[in-house]
């Protein structure tokens, strides 16, 4: 579920059993702020981890995962993570309803968000609603992408490290956004931006036949959110969330289509909440002096299981991943495996997110995509990495 209200909107519904979402006495009180405009609302977390790469080749960089990854520095040692800082003005009930978001972080998850400006800022946008049929509710500035399960703010995913999909898709944009609740059920969203993303005011064109960019490519986004009604027993809140982008990034030679569906179910068992996702994103090269252009593809599928249990939730996740030539993908070059996660969390103190989480990452075909840096045995690869994480998150 992306922060944004259509995939982390499914735990605001009640369905998710998020590491945050899933209990209501995770969440912070929200504190106005005493200035003059008082509806102003203070929130933010400061998030920490120790983490631990085992196996036989202790010099293995770890699983390409975003913030988590050896190429993120955190492998075998303590971590800052991100500190963020949100001012908020919510909309309030009024048909001409007026407010704002602005989302600061800070620390080494920040750079590698890499939004520019001193790579502090994750969303800044101004809020607005018009009176048109249910009422259309806008974000015009800096907003979260549309589409994933999981979010930047890993307090707020099932599990710390994040998957595969989450590496694959974009996470934000500079542009327009809205959204309209068809019905009580139903909503969509649609939106233009200037690229896929996530440089700030980033300018993106096209590059033609004979190698000169066309100006004024824009990305463009839309999604729909169903949601169960009450009338359908245990399933109801149950969520199915699909969406589409398509756009150039940062480079006028780079055009990404990037898929995305995800459900997540509530089940008879109490406590218990299932989640599948799917993320495939096409990619075509448009080289300069009139070369053909390529197309690289990248895919991956997750499946998701939350159990709540008093002061205890359990989170796993089982996962398969499909890279392609283009390592911007993450998963790695022409890399494909499997990866387990299971997390423990246990609520201890009031406002901490505290979890212990195991991962194993397995690729396929022996293909060394972990970033070895130990010969092994007999001319072996690293075709295995294990992951031990402690995250404590203080959220205010």
């Amino acid at each position: 579920m992306k922060v944004n209200k259509w995939t982390i909107g499914l735990a605001a519904a009640g369905v998710v059993s998020l590491a945050s979402v899933a209990r209501a006495d995770d969440k912070p009180t929200l504190s106005p702020l005493n200035t003059a405009v008082s509806s102003t609302i203070l929130s933010g977390y400061v998030d920490t981890s120790m983490q631990w790469n085992i196996g036989p080749d202790r010099a293995n960089l770890g699983p390409a995962a975003a913030y988590s990854g050896g190429a993120f520095g955190k492998a075998d040692g303590f971590n800052l993570n991100v500190v963020k800082i949100s001012l908020e003005k919510p909309l309030d009930d009024n048909g001409w309803a007026a407010g704002y978001k602005v989302d600061l972080v800070y620390g080494p998850d920040a750079a590698a968000l890499g939004t520019g400006f001193g790579s502090n800022i994750k969303q800044a946008y101004v809020a607005l609603r018009t009176p048109v049929g249910n009422g259309i509710d806008w974000k015009i500035g800096v907003f979260d992408t549309i589409i994933g399960y999981e979010v930047f703010d890993a307090s707020s995913n099932p599990n710390f490290t994040r998957s595969a999909g989450y590496g694959i898709e974009p996470t934000t944009h500079t542009g327009v956004l809205g959204t309209y609740k068809i019905v009580d059920n139903v909503s969509v969203t649609a939106g233009i931006a200037n690229t896929m993303g996530p440089v700030i005011n980033a300018r993106s064109g096209r590059v033609d036949a004979n190698g000169l960019v066309q100006t004024s490519h824009k990305t463009y986004m839309a999604a729909l959110s169903l949601t169960a009604p009450e009338s359908m027993g245990f399933l109801k809140g149950s969520t199915f969330y699909a969406g589409v982008i398509d756009g150039f990034g940062g480079s006028a030679t780079y055009n990404t289509v990037n898929y995305y569906a995800g459900i997540t179910l509530a089940t008879p068992v109490a406590g218990l909440t299932v989640g599948a996702s799917a993320d495939y994103v096409n990619g075509v090269i448009f080289p300069a002096g009139g070369v053909p252009p390529t197309s690289n593809e990248a895919t991956a599928l997750a499946l998701y299981a939350s159990f709540k249990m008093d002061k205890w939730s359990f989170h796993g996740r089982a996962e398969y991943f499909q890279g392609g030539d283009v390592a911007a993908f993450r998963v790695g070059p022409n890399a494909s495996g499997y990866a387990f996660t299971a997390t423990i969390q246990y609520d201890l103190w009031a406002n901490v997110l505290t979890r212990l989480e195991l991962r194993w990452d397995r690729a396929r075909h022996d293909a060394d995509v972990f970033g070895s840096t130990v010969a092994l045995p007999a001319g072996g690869v690293s075709d295995n990495a294990y992951t031990v994480i402690a995250n404590v998150v203080y959220k205010f």
